[in-house]
């Protein structure tokens, strides 16, 4: 039977393909997949810890006292029926050899699809056994957590195809929520779209939807109980629709539009070596986001002259609570810098908490389920002046790192001034310690993001202290409107139009000018072309975006006129309604064609 399930675009474009389930439960579970020459080893882990329960739970028939109720022993006896039947065991060790999930995915993929099987049985009792199957299952995670093997199994390559998994069809996932660690996980993967019941169009399964150029939907609410493991699902990223077994008819429609979005990206990509320029012939700077050094060339391929935002806390994430060492960043900041051939590379400090919280942030100040509002907590900056040793030793690698390229720092959720002599203490300490060492290092520029209504409210003091500025509108807007940006129930009131966001943003861009320092914008607006005459329009001449927004947001700005965008500026922002004011008079300082367009 065909449904649609309806959410919140975030990444455009259309998706077709079997749906892959990522389950949610009570334990964590790992998401990643196993290379081939892996699967026999990760069966053996499954069956292992099958082998482990098993003997647990005989070891508690054994010892039950002669005056335990009989009904205890039953129970037990049930769970060793479960554990022991192919429908679990078997089925699991299937997703394992053709789907190459790891043991702990494979089964609770598997639980998902008998826990369904169970909610439709009539038989009252056998509905109930669902809860042993959970208890069952749960035990077998923790035995998998428990496995020393589990620390030495190998990831997927890659360069892995869907084929490489029992097929030709593309895969989708589906989940409850993805942790940001199993996006990084994922980011690589088979998946050619996204579908979560959680999240806003800022959320981090969002921006890292966009980041890959994927369709993605998130805020569908019920998709993951609704949608059923290896169902055919389209996503419609433009318009937030998850289509479930599509009629025929429907799935025609929607190939036809994927073939329309393929030949338009590649007319796009012709724009690669165009200059960046205005038919006003100001030069505009469009620099890449990246997660990871691996993400460099993809910057370069679309013609990003730079990094604004190299998104450093992802290097910090999916190692069991061990954080990297200053070697290792420095290896991984080194690459960056080389891999974009004398480009600047921004590197922002650890910006974790709220909706990126590291394995081993085990405290209350830091774990979302003990704080009330973790975006107002210990996070960015705050998190790395309370941990001055961390602090430092990041510091240290991404100065050395500058001695291969134009390095330049940037501090995340600066607040305070005293925040801001405190950074200045530790990179005056930072550099001695280098120069001491013996280590090279050249001049690094020194910049804060204007992420806080109060930052932005007191810039020209911040302006002093800072060699540039860059604008991160997603929690610009979060703090400003009082909305957690991640949080599907306010979505709708998530406005980048509102009109206190434009002035904070017009305010510090026009400030940064006067003082002389530079200023870009680096959050999703500077890749949203329904933005790009607007923030030209404010004086922005640097936006920074995920590499596969930057041949859309050029075609954006090559048909634009930014002397009449400025001059039209102050009436958008006097007016009630931004949006509609900026379409009706932005559109006649655009052109629809521009003759150097399509240079090769």
């Amino acid at each position: 039977m065909s449904f649609q399930v309806f959410g919140i675009p975030v990444s455009r474009g259309v998706a077709i393909g079997r749906a892959v389930l990522v389950a949610s439960g009570r334990v964590d579970v790992a998401h990643y997949f196993i290379e081939v020459g892996g699967v026999e080893a990760e069966v053996d882990r499954l069956l292992h810890a099958r082998d482990v329960v098993a003997h647990e739970l005989e070891t508690l028939q054994r010892e039950l006292p002669e005056d335990a109720p009989q009904e205890l022993w039953a129970l037990l006896d049930v769970h060793l029926m479960l554990l022991r039947d192919e429908t679990l065991t078997g089925a699991t060790k299937h997703w394992i050899i053709e789907r190459h999930y790891n043991a702990e995915w494979a089964l609770s993929a598997q639980l998902e699809v008998l826990a369904r099987q169970f909610d439709e049985m009539e038989d009252e009792y056998l509905r109930e056994r669902k809860a042993d199957l959970e208890q069952v299952v749960e035990r077998v995670l923790r035995a998998l957590s428990r496995d020393p093997a589990a620390a030495t199994s190998s990831h997927v390559a890659a360069d892995v195809t869907a084929r490489d998994f029992g097929g030709e069809d593309p895969l989708l996932l589906v989940a409850a929520d993805i942790a940001p660690a199993d996006m990084m996980q994922f980011k690589r993967s088979v998946f050619h779209g996204f579908i979560t019941d959680i999240g806003g169009k800022t959320s981090h399964t969002a921006i890292v939807a966009r980041s890959m150029d994927i369709p993605a939907v998130v805020g569908a609410r019920e998709a993951s109980r609704l949608i059923r493991q290896d169902d055919w699902v389209i996503i419609d990223g433009d318009v937030g629709a998850v289509i479930v077994n599509p009629s025929p008819i429907v799935l025609e429609e929607y190939r036809f539009r994927q073939r329309q979005s393929e030949l338009e990206r590649a007319r796009l990509a012709r724009l690669r070596h165009t200059p960046a320029v205005t038919l006003d012939s100001e030069r505009v700077e469009l620099l890449a986001n990246i997660e990871l050094p691996a993400d460099a060339p993809a910057a370069l391929m679309a013609g990003a002259t730079g990094v604004g935002l190299f998104r450093s806390e992802f290097l910090f994430m999916n190692r069991d609570g061990e954080l990297p060492g200053e070697d290792e960043q420095f290896e991984a900041y080194r690459a960056a810098v080389e891999a974009m051939k004398g480009m600047p590379v921004t590197i922002r400090t650890v910006d974790v908490g709220a909706d990126k919280p590291l394995d081993r942030m085990s405290t209350s100040e830091l774990r979302h389920e003990h704080v009330l509002n973790p975006a107002l907590g210990l996070r960015a900056i705050r998190w790395c002046l309370a941990e001055p040793s961390m602090f430092r030793q990041q510091l240290r690698a991404i100065y050395r790192a500058s001695a291969y390229g134009k390095v330049r720092l940037l501090v995340p959720m600066v607040a305070h001034l005293s925040e801001l002599r405190m950074i200045h203490e530790a990179l005056t300490r930072v550099r001695q310690q280098l120069t001491d060492s013996g280590h090279a290092f050249s001049h690094v520029e020194i910049g804060v993001m204007i992420e806080v209504p109060a930052a932005a409210m007191m810039l020209p003091l911040m302006l002093k202290h800072v060699d540039f500025i860059s604008i991160g509108t997603n929690d610009l807007i979060q703090y400003t409107l009082a909305i957690d940006r991640a949080d599907e129930a306010v979505a709708h009131l998530y406005d980048a139009w509102h009109p206190a966001v434009l002035q904070l943003i017009a305010q510090s861009i026009s400030q940064a000018h006067a003082a002389g320092k530079g200023v870009s914008v680096c959050g999703e607006m500077a890749g949203d072309v329904a933005f790009t005459d607007l923030l030209l329009a404010m004086g922005l001449r640097s936006f920074s975006m995920h590499p596969s927004q930057i041949p859309a947001v050029k075609q954006r700005l090559l048909r634009a006129d930014a002397s009449r965008l400025a001059s039209q500026l102050p009436e958008v922002l006097a007016s009630e309604d931004p949006q509609q004011t900026a379409q009706a008079l932005f559109s006649s300082a655009r052109s629809p064609t521009a003759a150097s367009l399509y240079k090769h």
